[in-house]
C-alpha cells in the first residue's frame, strides 16, 4: 500500500504538468491563436495577451518581451501557479475551468462567484479545449507505448531468429 501511495504521489507532478500544459495551450488559442506581436485593445501582449500589470506581478523582465513565446510561456506558468494557489487557498477547485475563469475574469471574481458572463463563457471554451488537448496527448502517449512494445517484440524475434540460425548453422557444420 505504501508503495502505491509513493507511486501515485510521484506521478502527480507529471499529471499536473500535463493538465497545466493543456490549460495554458487552450488559453493561448483563445487569446492569441496567430501569435500576433501587435498589442491587444487594452495593450495586452504575447501568446497569452498579458496586461502589463499582470506581467509585472511575476517578473522584472521588460513587458515588451511578452511577445517572445518562450518568455511568455515561462511567465504563463508562473501566473497559472499563482492562480492555482489562490483558488486552492479559497478552497475552490483548480480545474481548467476555474483557472481560465480567473485568468480572464480575475481571481477574486472567480473565487466570489461574481465573474461576468463573458468570463464564464471564456472559461467553458478553455475547459473544452484543454480536455481535447489532454485527450490527444493521452492518445499520443498510448500510441508511443504501443510502438515501443512492438519494437521490443521485434527485437526479441530478431534475437530468437539469430539464435535459431546460429543453432542450425552449428548443427549443419557438425554433420
Amino acid at each position: 500500500m505504501a508503495a502505491l501511495v509513493l507511486l501515485l504521489s510521484a506521478a502527480a507532478p507529471t499529471a499536473h504538468a500535463a493538465s497545466r500544459w493543456a490549460t495554458l495551450e487552450a488559453i493561448h488559442k483563445l487569446e492569441n491563436p496567430e501569435n500576433s506581436p501587435k498589442p491587444g485593445r487594452f495593450g495586452e501582449l504575447g501568446a497569452y495577451q498579458f496586461r502589463s500589470m499582470t506581467w509585472r506581478m511575476h517578473t522584472s523582465i521588460p513587458f515588451r518581451q511578452a511577445i517572445d513565446r518562450e518568455t511568455s510561456d515561462a511567465v504563463a506558468v508562473l501566473h497559472y501557479e499563482w492562480i492555482k494557489r489562490g483558488l486552492e487557498a479559497a478552497r475552490k477547485p483548480s480545474t481548467p475551468y476555474y483557472i481560465a475563469l480567473a485568468w480572464n475574469g480575475g481571481l477574486s471574481a472567480a473565487i466570489s462567484g461574481r465573474a461576468p458572463r463573458a468570463a464564464r463563457d471564456y472559461a467553458q471554451r478553455a475547459s473544452n479545449l484543454a480536455a481535447t488537448y489532454e485527450q490527444a496527448r493521452q492518445r499520443e502517449q498510448e500510441i508511443a507505448r504501443r510502438i515501443a512494445e512492438q519494437q521490443r517484440q521485434l527485437r526479441q524475434l530478431f534475437v530468437t531468429d539469430v539464435s535459431v540460425a546460429a543453432s542450425v548453422a552449428a548443427a549443419v557444420g557438425a554433420q
